[in-house]
């Protein structure tokens, strides 16, 4: 038996319309995730700020970033800004362990808040993440350490940028101030 276009149509609408309230409800202050000490911390203590989420690595080519980030992140967080650490070792670049971790970014005075090790990609990943790559706009696997996601205030994902932008420098940096 044929269906009708209109009744393919509104089983279209209706199979979608689940999903589509699924990603205008989620927010990524809903989440929680342990920080580099072990502790569950609510990211809904960030409600209000912008934010910007980067996946870290303590022996990548683009380590040199943390210190970009510590500069973006002092400059700005009085304007209601913060940048929040998760450090991962899907492409075998990251310490063996958060203590290490945590004593490595010490060294670059990191005050931003750390999460713990843990994946960002694949069917592992974090919550936090499978929310930030899946999203229809910006959707796609992290193709490798410190790529960026910012968060506006509402914390909905305003763009994504790949590991190659500096956390200092434009368009990122202009997104940022105009979103404080």
């Amino acid at each position: 038996m044929l269906m009708s276009r209109k009744t393919l149509s509104l089983i279209f609408v209706l199979s979608i319309i689940p999903l589509m309230m699924v990603f205008a409800t989620e927010n990524l202050f809903q989440f929680k995730a342990p920080d580099i000490d072990g502790e569950e911390l609510p990211l809904s203590q960030f409600r209000g700020k912008v934010v910007l989420v980067v996946n870290t690595a303590s022996s990548c080519g683009y380590t040199y970033q943390y210190e970009k980030l510590e500069s973006i992140y002092r400059k700005y967080q009085d304007r209601g800004f913060v940048v929040l650490g998760f450090p991962s070792d899907d492409f075998w670049q990251e310490l063996d362990s958060n203590q290490e971790i945590k004593e490595f970014c010490e060294g670059y005075q990191i005050s931003f808040p750390l999460f713990a090790e843990g994946p960002v990609r694949g069917s592992d990943k974090q919550e936090v993440f499978r929310f930030l790559t899946e999203q229809p706009s910006h959707d796609g696997e992290i193709w490798w350490n410190f790529e960026k996601f910012l968060i506006n205030r509402d914390g909905q994902l305003v763009d994504r940028y790949r590991s190659v932008q500096d956390p200092d420098e434009d368009p990122l940096l202009a997104q940022i101030e105009s979103l404080l």
